[in-house]
């Protein structure tokens, strides 16, 4: 259980992952929500044919602090709180894949036993045990950077358990967020000592592509940081001292990355440079300090590579940092899960738990193991209803040139909409970006990805090698940005979506029929929910808000009658 901000109930029965239900993906709640009540679990495995009392061990993801972190919520509307693990590995729990708190929990009248293990112990677990190197026993580094974490360094030996690496450099998951709130359209006059808005980090990628890097721009967010963060001066002693990526809610590590940005921007500002540009700037100074460093801590603690590595936390959700690292010469493959950041948590807590009876073995999972669609209220009386095959969907994308939300199956894992609630649209008309940024709420900056066929993928991005998860940045080839214009990003890149026969059986059918009646394999997919909540969780909710005309699910096509 992840009882915390993006709360989830996951449930490992063997290997197999069965289900991992996030609260944002319920009833339309508003993203980042938490397991508000423990008395929402048993419903929850009631949907998928478990009771309480089938649970073998119960295992609760830890949160901010050196000793152990604590949870408040409710059990059946009464106040209670849950001691569970610290944010990382510490002086008190020095091992990270070992439980470092026990204690029972209340539950509908019922007293549950658990244990708990450090947050970032999650993360590890769940990027590692979803991996393919675990699936062909292999180590692997993984690399975890959260927010409220300095970006550690671990080895993962299927036999010999988890290894500490240590810290690549002391700043926390957030500061990247932050940055928005000194520079660019989000800028504040008066700064927060905790990180209030999560949605900026992903706004912010989006936006630095208005930006250029500018080299003098570099060179004063390198003095800085080092002034601020690793220098000899007394602050920066005392910072490092005091502050150890613990958690952001537990310890001052919020202030001094405010002292750095308001330096750098006094000194920017009189150079000139824009908004725009120190953003692009700060972008590629961090970019360019995690592959630096990461390089220098591999070679190390393990020598020459190339060797395989995974990445978590929620800066994993960073596409250019994620195919930074892909490229680096020392890593042979680069694995990233569709739910790199607090989502996968309670997958990681289940999978230590795992751990402790079967060690650090590979998971059965796949992407769509989110909660079902929910039973539809009835529809608004302006809405028809009519057969539609997967076929004669994609003649619908291609003749109307109109989106239709695209409601099937199971939810996916993970904050991206991989075509179980997402909108779909033809992508040949630059105008459907900014049509899909309006529906949604969304800053005209902000990019539309695209989903491909996964064999036609090299021929239209490059590199375009199999990414089924959208975690990877891509670059649009010359000859195919006049026929996509709506999912190419300012800087000329995409956030790619690959789809194979295996990956999406629906998706795939509806693609290779697109691809057949226009000559283009390639079609536009956002998110289909409101602004700031998880995925619509039926037909009726995506029919409420109204804003596309066309909604398809389980063979339906239901169309607004009303114009």
């Amino acid at each position: 259980m992840k009882l915390t901000h993006d709360g989830a109930v996951a449930l490992l029965d063997d290997e197999r992952l069965v289900f991992s239900v996030e609260m944002e993906k319920l009833g339309n709640a508003l993203r980042y929500s938490t397991v508000g009540d423990f008395s929402l679990i048993p419903g929850i495995l009631a949907d998928f044919g478990y009771k309480p009392e089938d649970v073998d061990e119960w295992v609760i993801d830890g949160w901010d602090g050196d000793v152990s972190g604590t949870v408040a919520l409710l059990d059946q509307g009464r106040p209670t709180e849950v001691v569970v693990g610290p944010y990382r590995e510490s002086q008190a729990c020095p091992a990270l894949d070992r439980p470092s708190v026990s204690g029972t929990y209340p539950m509908d009248g019922e007293s549950y036993p658990y244990t708990s293990y450090p947050h970032a112990a999650g993360h590890v677990a769940s990027a590692y045990v979803s991996s393919p190197f675990a699936q062909r026993g292999e180590s692997s580094f993984v690399l975890v950077w959260d927010g409220g974490l300095f970006p550690r360094l671990y080895w993962v030996d299927p036999d010999a358990g988890v290894e500490n690496l240590g810290e690549l450099f002391p700043l926390l998951g957030h500061a990247y967020a932050i940055a928005g709130h000194h520079f660019g359209p989000f800028r504040r006059d008066v700064q927060s000592n905790m990180v209030d808005d999560l949605s900026i980090a992903g706004k912010l990628m989006a936006y630095i592509a208005l930006g250029q890097v500018d080299k003098g721009a570099l060179a004063i967010l390198r003095e800085e940081f080092h002034r601020v963060f690793e220098s000899d001066e007394p602050a920066a002693v005392e910072y490092r001292a005091t502050v150890g990526g613990y958690g952001s809610l537990f310890e001052q590590s919020v202030p001094p990355v405010h002292e750095f940005y308001s330096a750098v921007r006094a000194r920017v500002v009189d150079n000139g440079v824009s908004d725009e540009d120190a953003l692009a700037s700060v972008h590629a100074f961090f970019e360019g300090l995690l592959v630096e460093r990461i390089t220098a801590k591999v070679r190390g603690a393990k020598g020459d590579g190339p060797w395989n590595l995974c990445f978590a936390g929620g800066c994993a959700l960073n596409i250019k940092w994620n195919s930074a690292l892909r490229e680096a010469p020392d890593f042979s493959d680069v694995w990233v899960p569709p739910f790199p950041n607090d989502s996968g948590s309670a997958i990681g807590a289940a999978a230590l738990g795992r751990a402790q009876h079967a060690g650090m073995t590979p998971m059965a999972w796949n992407p769509r193991l989110g909660p079902a669609l929910s039973p539809s209220p009835e529809l608004p009386v302006n809405w028809s209803m009519a057969a539609c095959t997967p076929e004669e969907l994609a003649r619908i994308l291609h003749e109307s040139g109109e989106p239709v939300v695209v409601l099937h199956g199971r939810a996916e894992l993970g904050p991206r909409a991989l075509g179980g609630r997402s909108i779909l649209a033809a992508p040949v008309m630059a105008s459907m970006k900014d049509e899909l940024n309006r529906v949604k709420d969304r800053e005209p900056y902000r990019p539309i990805a695209p989903i491909c066929l996964e064999g036609e993928a090299p021929a239209i991005f490059s590199p375009g090698t199999p990414d089924p998860h959208m975690l990877f940045d891509h670059e649009v080839r010359a000859d195919w940005r006049e026929r996509i214009p709506a999912v190419i990003h300012l800087d000329g890149t995409a956030r790619l979506q690959t789809v194979g026969p295996e990956d999406d059986s629906l998706l795939f059918t509806v693609l290779s029929a697109y691809h057949r009646l226009s000559g283009v394999p390639v079609l536009c997919n956002t998110s289909a929910n409101l602004n700031g909540h998880g995925f619509f969780p039926n037909v009726a909710s995506a029919a409420q808000w109204g804003r596309v005309s066309r909604i398809w699910s389980a063979g339906t096509l239901y169309q607004r009658t009303d114009g």
